[in-house]
């Protein structure tokens, strides 16, 4: 059974391929496995790009095999290289995990000044309604400085994770236009998804992104989607179970989003 405090929180409904149908509600969050499997090496994905296209317009995660980072924007996918260059992402790829909405805000700030990423988070935090357990975010300006990641394709038989971001790619993009997206979920999900803040990059020009380990920004437009609902499609054996929250899983995810 699921932790009350989850259910309570942030009502989930989880479901297979077969029963998936396209969805078009605002404020509903689509995630294509867990973070959990991903964790323990299922870089197999069994979702193609153009049926996640059916769930969301704003988004992120990863390709098959773990091939660099995706980011989803306007209802294009992109896939960020080991080297943060960005190309299209074909309809019949296939992910092992994202997170998508049909972003659709209701919270919009200009925010003055400048930001580290630390402020930054805090004033989404301020931004974002307090009975509002997740949402998605979407920040569009001028970066001074993004540090990012992406990792390498990987072979069969596959490491866990945290073993794999030990080979990741880090590089700056610096002073430049773009977008930061992502979400935010809230801690009692680890395992299911990522606690905190999961956020993703990608230039004006379409050119340059990465997962987001650090930023410096400036006078960013801030948009947020509220949501309190997560639907989760399982792929074949795996089964929805409590949030793992033991330390050597928080660890895991620590190593694997933060670098």
């Amino acid at each position: 059974m699921l932790d009350e405090r989850w259910i309570r929180s942030l009502h989930v409904e989880s479901m297979r391929r077969a029963d998936l149908h396209a969805e078009h509600e605002p404020h509903v969050l689509f995630q294509a496995s867990t973070i959990g499997a991903l964790l323990d090496g299922a870089f197999d994905g069994d979702l193609s790009f153009a049926e996640l296209a059916e769930h969301g317009d704003l988004g992120l995660g990863t390709l098959n095999r773990l091939d660099g980072e995706m980011i989803a924007l306007d209802g294009e996918f992109f896939r960020a290289d080991v080297d943060g260059a960005v190309s299209p992402v074909p309809a019949q790829a296939r992910t092992p995990f994202a997170v998508v909405a049909n972003f659709a805000p209701s919270v919009e700030a200009r925010l003055q000044g400048r930001f580290t990423q630390i402020e930054l988070l805090a004033a989404i935090d301020a931004l974002a309604p307090a009975e509002a357990p997740s949402c998605a975010v979407r920040l569009d300006g001028h970066f001074e400085l993004v540090r990012a990641r992406s990792v390498p394709a990987q072979a069969p038989p596959y490491r866990p994770l945290a073993e794999v971001v030990a080979d990741q790619h880090v590089f700056e993009l610096r002073e430049l236009r773009g977008t930061m997206l992502g979400f935010r979920f809230p801690a009692w999900v680890e395992g299911i998804e990522v606690a905190g803040y999961h956020l993703h990059f990608i230039s004006e020009d379409r050119a340059r992104g990465g997962h987001v380990l650090d930023s410096r920004s400036r006078a960013p437009r801030v948009r947020i989607d509220p949501s309190a609902d997560l639907h989760v499609e399982l792929p074949p054996r795996l089964e929805l179970a409590d949030p793992d929250l033991a330390a050597e899983t928080h660890a895991a995810i620590a190593r694997a989003e933060g670098g």
